[in-house]
């Protein structure tokens, strides 16, 4: 078999199992090479070294990376296709403490193939009403939850022929209808410097991939201050969180008052059928500011009904039941 069939068998794999990730991983003697979705990481096969090696090599000389350098971190790019699906790839790589290299495949979806199930669709709808207003509105949630899939199909049924910008670190999902910039340090293009330029083109919606520092979320609300539109996300516990990381991050309270318009967070529940369902609130920054803890209560009823439809165990309820 050519060594473009093992990766297009490997990345069809992939594909069909909605993988966000393959890991080609170091093991003794060999690699483990390795299949992310949303659900769990699984092996999909244990290679010998030479296979491994020469499967990496493939996807890196097509990435148009350096096959002698197995060291240094590097990144690269290519499209794969199966059929009419276009897929795009983003490569990583860097070698271990021994000098072995691991490579990581990074799949992008396209919005129109990204699709995420809710128990509580009136929650999407809601946050729409609340977007009317603009100012900044901010997700929250796990690394994984489905936040940037959950906002892109938002903004998509929210804009028609309006200009909407994406800044993000790095690329999740294609959209081509969207102006999509990638934070690239390396060329001293980071978060703050791409809202500074993308003011200038005067975008109807930002969506600022996450806020990571205190520069970042100044120059979020500060975009919001200016009349956009803004979605962005937080790591944070639960939605008051968002309010106190601001805080850390710098932002007045007379700021976070100014631009704050909502605050949504979203997990990924299992299902009794293998899959999953997002579940999300959301409230306008008034709802939040007075309270000193959260209060999950509405989440908890959401998942006492998800229960008595049959769509998660009592024990999953029990074990979300806190966000």
């Amino acid at each position: 078999m050519e060594m473009s069939q093992h990766v297009n068998l490997l990345l069809t794999d992939a594909v069909n199992k909605r993988a966000s990730d393959i890991y080609f991983l170091p093991d003794n003697d060999g690699y483990l090479v390795k299949i992310r979705n949303q659900h769990q990481v699984t092996t999909w096969k244990r290679l010998s070294y030479l296979q491994a090696r020469r499967m990496m090599n493939y996807c890196k000389y097509i990435a148009d990376m350096a096959l002698s350098e197995q060291r240094r971190p590097q990144i690269g790019s290519m499209d794969w296709s199966r059929g009419d699906e276009r897929y795009f790839l983003r490569l990583s790589s860097v070698g271990n403490f021994n000098g072995l290299e691991s490579l990581v495949i990074r799949i992008i979806y396209h919005l129109d193939d990204v699709q995420t199930a809710f128990f509580n669709e009136g929650q999407i709808q809601f946050i729409s009403e609340m977007s009317r207003k603009r100012g900044l509105i901010v997700f929250s949630g796990l690394t994984g939850s489905g936040k940037t899939t959950t906002i892109y199909n938002l903004v998509k049924q929210l804009v028609t022929d309006q200009f909407v910008m994406t800044i993000e670190d790095p690329i999740e999902i294609k959209e081509p209808r969207f102006l999509q910039l990638q934070v690239n340090h390396d060329a001293g293009m980071d978060y703050t410097d791409l809202i500074k330029v993308g003011l200038r083109h005067r975008p109807d919606v930002f969506i600022v991939g996450e806020i990571r520092d205190s520069m970042t979320a100044s120059a979020a609300i500060k975009a919001a201050l200016s009349g956009h539109l803004v979605y962005t996300t937080v790591h944070a516990q639960d939605p008051l969180g968002v309010i106190e990381r601001l805080k850390q991050l710098g932002i007045s309270d007379a700021f976070i008052s100014q631009a704050l318009t909502g605050i949504a967070y979203q997990r990924l529940i299992p299902t009794v059928d293998g899959g999953q369902r997002a579940m999300l609130m959301a409230h306008e920054l008034f709802e939040l500011e007075n309270l000193k803890s959260y209060d999950w209560s509405e989440w908890q009823d959401g998942l006492s009904t998800a229960v008595e439809n049959k769509l998660v165990t009592p024990e999953t309820a029990k074990r979300f039941e806190l966000g």
